[in-house]
């Protein structure tokens, strides 16, 4: 084995992040370093295996014959290394990896986690928001929290939730709303000219979408919400985004009325960390917040 001591194990670790991912700039945000740190990797990489690994081109980077051979090998054999760490891995480096879209972070994590800092002081909690679903068996990840339509994060997925739409805007045009149909005269706010939760929520009122009305376009939910709490127009929003909001004022319900979007709420861990006490300890908490939430939301349903 001592050609092992010719090649660093972050040099493999980039190979094997590369070939899986498919571009530098993935698999540079699953290790948590930038893309150029992720590119001399490689390069050490193949100048001490004495051969490319990777041919470039404007498509990106394809695996050569040899690495595309290799790569499910090393997959595993990183993946059994990760495992042996965590067995190994002392009591009181108790660092816990969440991996969460970036806006139910920003939107409804981040304003609950000072409770679970304090009733958790042992547990150094780590988010890492992104949009990009992370491969759990093969990461530093311990938890990864999503929407989907399926359980796509590993095999250890939970269902924490369906997801529900409802309409939102500022104080002052809700007072212009009386009935489903007065959302026809509202500018609709668009999230990158999308219409997600109108077609099941109009449905459920016997309305459809023909008669809405033109309004801004924004590149995420979240600055959606900011424009209905600005007065711009109305928006399609889901719980956790804008039920803070909604508490607070910021935002009205004109028509209590919520619709399932088909979508849920999953909470998933990796193998080797299924059994850790940490992720048990925050699995139980998240499920505790949103047991309080969902009684909010289920009262301002009415």
């Amino acid at each position: 084995m001592q050609n092992l001591n010719a090649i660093p194990l972050t040099a493999l670790r980039a190979v094997e992040a590369i070939a899986r991912n498919g571009t530098l700039g993935r698999a540079a945000e699953e290790l948590g370093i930038t893309a150029g740190a992720l590119s001399q990797r490689l390069a050490k990489a193949e100048a001490v295996l004495g051969q490319a690994l990777f041919i470039r081109s404007s498509s990106g980077l394809q695996p050569t014959t040899i690495c595309a051979e290799v790569a499910p090998r090393l997959s595993r054999a990183i993946s059994e290394l990760s495992a042996v760490v965590s067995d190994i891995r002392a009591p009181e480096n108790n660092t816990l990896t969440v991996s969460v879209a970036p806006i139910f972070a920003s939107r409804w994590l981040v304003w609950r986690i000072k409770r679970f800092n304090l009733q958790n002081p042992d547990i150094s909690l780590r988010i890492l928001p992104s949009i990009e679903v992370v491969d759990l068996d093969r990461s530093e990840v311990d938890v990864g929290i999503r929407v989907g339509e399926g359980a796509a994060l590993g095999k250890n997925g939970v269902k924490l939730l369906d997801q529900r739409v409802f309409p939102v805007c500022a104080p002052e045009i809700a007072k212009r709303i009386q009935t489903s149909a007065d959302l026809l005269k509202i500018p609709v706010i668009r999230e990158n000219e999308k219409l997600y939760g109108w077609t099941n929520w109009l449905s459920d009122q016997g309305l459809d979408g023909h008669d809405l009305q033109p309004g801004p376009t924004y590149a995420d939910a979240s600055l959606c919400l900011d424009a209905a709490m600005t007065g711009q127009g109305v928006f399609m929003a889901w719980e956790t985004l804008a039920c803070d909001a909604l508490e607070r004022g910021q935002v009205s319900c004109p028509v209590n009325h919520r619709s399932l979007t088909g979508a849920t709420y999953w909470f998933a861990t990796s193998q080797h960390s299924a059994g850790k006490p940490s992720v048990r300890k925050f699995k139980e908490w998240l499920e505790a917040e949103l047991v309080c939430s969902m009684a909010f939301w289920n009262r301002s349903s009415g």
